[in-house]
């Protein structure tokens, strides 16, 4: 378990506005498929990212995405072990992968197989036996991956008509945010505290059919979050709704609030929602510190990765 220390921040990022006829692989840069949200923001978000830019082929609603990632401290230079990507399929697709840090103890580096994991995903997408099948796609993306390690991941696809499907295995989240409000949150998957559900390259993992489906009908104007648990053990959903709130497009909230995760990992005196939870677990500071009116706080140095989408109609 790795409490907050005193480490400096590193945050390597790009933005660029782009219409995409190929999926985007991402495992340490920032992008965006758009700009602008929110009331009069809002227009001038429809005029620079017209869903018709995402899809060529007609749609009602469609994604615009902005996308960040800062990897742990500790492994700025091998770019951290998160990977995710984003695509104009349909509606939209993204995802998120978090490699399982502990392969590195068996000489393994645990980026390969998130990296991997995401890639074939990004190609399977589209797929014809995939279907608009978030749990399907984990399945054939899984299925294709030959490195080794483990990963726990989440993948959100949208349709045409605003249904949102959603498949996760672990503790990557998402959340959607209307109107000021989270009106839907993924669960975590955990066998036990610090320990989630993941998938592997051994048979001993879990398979898409441990994974957690949902779906969600969303609005034009409705705001996803998706991340790693990097962000969601050190970043409250009332600090997210706010984070959303004040930024001016996709770009700068994804950037924002990796940024407050970030900041909030080395902050040894911050309650994080990491260690609200490792002290529901029992584990807090010795018995003579909690005398002293101490207690167990902290963020949770890891690796970050925030993806922004806000459904954008025709």
């Amino acid at each position: 378990m790795e409490m907050a220390i005193s480490l400096i921040r590193t945050s390597i990022s790009q933005s660029q506005c782009v219409s995409v006829s190929h999926p985007l692989i991402h495992s340490l840069r920032s992008s965006t498929l758009s700009s602008i949200d929110e009331s009069l923001r809002r227009k001038r978000l429809l005029s620079s990212c017209a869903p018709s830019q995402l899809n060529p082929i007609r749609s009602e609603v469609s994604f615009c995405v902005g996308t960040h990632l800062i990897p742990h401290p500790n492994k700025v230079e091998r770019g951290g072990e998160d990977a995710f990507f984003v695509s104009n399929y349909n509606g939209g697709a993204i995802a998120v992968a978090d490699g399982v840090s502990g392969w590195a103890e068996q000489n393994v580096d645990p980026s390969l197989f998130p990296k991997e994991l995401m890639a074939n995903a990004s190609n399977l997408v589209g797929d014809e036996e995939v279907n608009n099948d978030p749990q399907f796609l984990l399945r054939k993306a899984h299925a294709a991956t030959s490195s080794i390690g483990s990963a726990t991941v989440i993948v959100a696809m949208l349709e045409r008509n605003g249904i949102l499907k959603i498949a996760s295995v672990g503790d990557c989240g998402l959340r959607v945010i209307r109107e000021g409000q989270i009106i839907f949150s993924t669960s975590p998957q955990e066998h036990y505290f610090d320990c989630p559900y993941q998938l592997s390259s051994e048979v001993v993992g879990q398979t898409y059919l441990d994974a957690m489906v949902s779906n969600v009908e969303l609005m034009e104007g409705d705001t996803i979050v998706m991340g790693s648990d990097g962000l969601f053990d050190n970043v409250f959903d009332h600090e997210i709704v706010s984070t959303i709130a004040r930024c001016r497009d996709v770009v700068e909230a994804a950037k924002a609030l990796a940024n407050l995760a970030s900041n909030h990992s080395m902050d040894s005196n911050f309650d994080s929602p990491y260690s609200l939870e490792a002290r529901s677990k029992g584990f807090d500071v010795p018995l003579w510190r909690k005398i002293l009116g101490m207690k167990l706080t902290g963020g949770k140095l890891d690796d970050i990765t925030v993806v922004v989408g806000l459904v954008v109609s025709s």
